[in-house]
């Protein structure tokens, strides 16, 4: 689609005048850097989202030399028309509020101030990753190609995101591993399978229910035209047999009936190969498994998580979610002493055997086959043991003898992968298992880790997975672990009440009650009602001109260029939202009751 490679065949049309956005899956900071060259490195997260809109910034430096020249010289005709046609196109496309818009979506894209701040070269491949996206949102393309955008996005951001893109007028094609993603934000599936694509209505869950559907259809289909063709060459075997002309001439119509039926006829492809494995447990574990107390970490003079306190179960499934930079991956390596805590203990209880997983895949070694990356590791295990083993994880052939540092970033998490299941631990530690792998090979993991009889504490940013498998949720603060429901929808539904309670007005309503059902409303019950409906129609009123104050704050350039300013608009604006909301509930309850 963007002509990064030319087709064998076919074309792609894209209507004229349309604008391509993208957010490539590997490199989707390389452009951006491109763009910046090596001047623009010591730019700011802010100043790299301005360059987004340059051709604004060149009209309005254009219209600022035109100030400039009236100001001076007098306004003559000439310059005051062109000043004003300049200006007008300035303002249509969106002039006065970019660099507000720009702020405004680094924030919500998880961005702080400090980060808001840092130089382009000082952030991470994460955060270079979400300011290429977020500079695409901002810029609002009319088709928007994006390439496993969830990735680097903690669950808060992705919520967001999620809303965003459910609400995009413009069309967006998405390729993701992200199930749950997929299922709040997309309309139609597209699948690529045996060098084929097909097309599905609805999200993730309904194109699973309908391909199912679809492939019993298929081979009902099959199996039937199939039957009914070795009916018809019996018969003709038969006719052959007697060898009369009018036997002939049957058995000569009759392959013509095969030849119809086998006419377009396709055989169902066989289902593509899927990871199979299971994880076992060599010894029993006591019913404490891990013990945390006062654990605290950091790297600098504040630390990312003090004073947790933790209690794991044996067969518990938990997760620990976060905001991006908590230290959820830090805590983990706390546990498996890669570490030292600054305070606290981590204690494990009787018979426990850790594996860990590591979302880097740093416990690989690239100068190895793949064959010897699991044979040094589990001596006891015959040639042929690990090559059944490897073939299991798709490894098969000539496979097992090609580097592990030639891999793809998937096939080097399911020889990972492997090796944890080889280890028969009882306690997993699971830093983002899911990160590299197919949509296939994430559900066998899932079945796997369920038939799972051991003790598991995952880090996850995968919905569908967390909602699969978890039997307890653990959100990891600044100031501790704290127990946030059993699975990842009851975590969201906590979050929201939190934040309703926070942006929720104190409201105060006097409710009398006459004790008895009135069949119609007094002519004074009626003068309160229009009252009310007034006052709220009034109270309406005062809040969307004073959001729209607000708006025009936040679009304004020296607002933008206060953080600290954008963050307090952005509330503000917010809640006068939640308020506005609430209001307009009022007055549809008090019209209805009027009615």
């Amino acid at each position: 689609i963007l002509g990064d490679r030319e087709a064998d065949s076919g074309n792609v049309y894209i209507s004229k005048q349309k604008t391509l956005g993208v957010l490539r899956q590997n490199d989707a900071f390389l452009a951006v850097e491109e763009e910046l060259g090596e001047s623009g490195q010591g730019l700011t997260a802010l100043e790299v989202m301005y360059r987004t809109f340059e051709h604004l910034i060149v009209k309005e430096k254009r219209l600022s030399e035109l100030e400039k020249e009236m100001s001076e010289a007098g306004a003559d005709e000439k310059t005051a028309a062109l000043y004003a046609e300049l200006n007008e196109k300035f303002i249509a496309e969106g002039g006065l509020e970019f660099r507000g818009r720009c702020a405004s979506t680094l924030v919500k894209m998880g961005f702080d101030e400090n980060q808001i701040n840092l130089p382009y070269s000082a952030l991470s491949g994460g955060q270079k990753t979400r300011l290429s996206l977020s500079r695409e949102l901002c810029r609002e393309p009319d088709i928007l190609l994006l390439d496993e955008p969830t990735n680097h996005l903690d669950i808060e951001t992705l919520a967001w995101l999620e809303s965003y893109l459910a609400a995009y007028k413009k069309c967006v094609i998405i390729i993701s591993h992200d199930r749950y993603f997929l299922d709040r934000v997309t309309t139609r599936t597209m699948e690529i399978e045996h060098r084929r694509m097909r097309i599905y209505n609805g999200g993730y869950t309904k194109f699973i229910e309908q391909k199912e559907k679809d492939k019993l259809i298929e081979q009902r289909h099959y199996d039937n035209t199939m039957a009914e063709v070795h009916r018809i060459e019996k018969i003709i075997e038969q006719q052959k047999q007697w060898n009369r002309e009018r036997n002939i001439r049957t058995a000569e119509h009759k392959q013509k009936s095969i030849d119809r039926l086998l006419d377009g006829l396709e055989k169902p492809e066989s289902d593509e190969a899927t990871l199979k494995f299971k994880f076992g447990t060599l010894v029993e574990t006591g019913n404490d498994v891990l013990i945390t107390q006062g654990l605290t970490k950091g790297f600098g003079a504040e630390p990312l998580f003090e004073n947790v306190d933790l209690l794991i179960k044996k067969g518990e499934r938990a997760f620990l979610l976060g905001a991006n930079g908590c230290g959820k991956t830090t805590f983990l390596r706390v546990l498996m002493g890669q570490y030292i805590p600054q305070a606290g203990i981590r204690k494990f209880g009787e018979n426990v055997r850790v594996g860990y997983f590591d979302q880097s895949l740093e416990g690989l070694h690239d100068d190895k086959t793949v064959l010897d990356e699991v044979w040094d590791q589990y001596r006891r295990l015959t040639q042929t043991e690990v090559r059944s083993a490897l073939a299991a994880f798709l490894f098969r052939g000539d496979d097992v003898f090609a580097r592990v540092g030639d891999l793809s970033g998937g096939e080097k998490a399911r020889l990972a992968m492997l090796k944890l299941m080889l280890g028969g631990y009882n306690l997993l530690l699971l830093d983002e298992p899911t990160n590299h792998l197919d949509i296939s090979s994430r559900e066998a993991l899932e079945d796997a880790l369920l038939d799972y009889d051991g003790t598991m504490l995952i880090v996850s940013h995968d919905r569908y997975f967390i909602n699969k498998l978890s039997t307890r949720i653990l959100r990891l603060g600044r100031n501790g672990a704290e127990d946030f429901g059993n699975d990842y929808d009851e975590y969201l539904a906590r979050l929201e009440a939190i934040k309703a309670q926070q942006a929720a007005q104190p409201k105060e309503k006097e409710i009398k009650e006459d004790g008895y059902k009135q069949r119609k409303l007094k002519d004074s019950e009626k003068r309160k009602l229009a009252a009310a409906c007034r006052r709220v129609e009034a109270e309406i009123a005062k809040t969307e001109e004073e959001i729209n104050l607000a708006q025009s704050e936040l679009e304004k350039p020296e607002t933008a260029a206060d953080f600290e300013k954008v963050i307090e608009l952005t509330a503000i604006i917010d809640e006068l939202n939640t308020k506005l909301e609430l209001l307009l509930e009022e007055w549809e309850e008090t019209q209805s009751k009027l009615e």
